[in-house]
């Protein structure tokens, strides 16, 4: 039938398009080709970790880390911001004891946990967030640790000394 098709369309433009003997090619592939797939693997869970002397400058590059992870169509899971840590930094006057001047720093962090990373975009994003970072801000990526909730959260003083005085009541009870 195919035959009959090419005799036809070379009888109608008066020209043989193809020899007398035509030979019509497949492809042939391997059924090994076939059986391996790859597959891009994805990353565990990532805690990205900004500190910063700037609160709200460090508040702007946590937005920005989030769109830019929107982007890349990465999960976002957590983000939150970890107590603020207090230094007082002294400078004393050359070659002395006397204190020339006291300076008092802040360090604020953020910590953003993201998932569903394919491991080809993983560089992609960490170069991005080095290139972009701002001034007086570190960054910091690493797997997440669940221990990191526990250190997020700032303890209740008040909370601390009530089950103090129950545990003390306790004791007495049990005398």
């Amino acid at each position: 039938m195919i035959l009959n098709v090419l005799k036809q369309v070379t009888t109608y433009c008066r020209r043989p398009l193809f020899n007398e003997t035509v030979r019509l090619y497949g492809i042939y592939e391997p059924p090994y080709l076939k059986q391996k797939e790859y597959e891009i693997p994805i990353c565990p869970d990532l805690n990205i970790q900004i500190r910063g002397y700037n609160y709200p400058v460090l508040e702007n590059y946590q937005s920005f880390v989030h769109k830019i992870a929107k982007v890349f169509n990465f999960t976002i899971d957590q983000s939150f911001p970890m107590p603020h840590r207090e230094y007082k930094i002294k400078r004393y006057k050359k070659g002395g004891t006397i204190v020339d001047a006291v300076y008092d720093l802040k360090i604020y962090e953020r910590d953003i946990q993201i998932s569903d990373m394919s491991s080809i975009k993983l560089p992609i994003l960490i170069r991005i967030l080095e290139a972009t970072l701002p001034e007086g801000v570190s960054l910091h990526v690493d797997k997440y640790d669940p221990l990191l909730e526990k250190k997020r959260l700032i303890p209740n003083r008040d909370l601390i000394d009530i089950k103090k005085e129950l545990d003390e009541l306790i004791q007495n009870k049990g005398k």
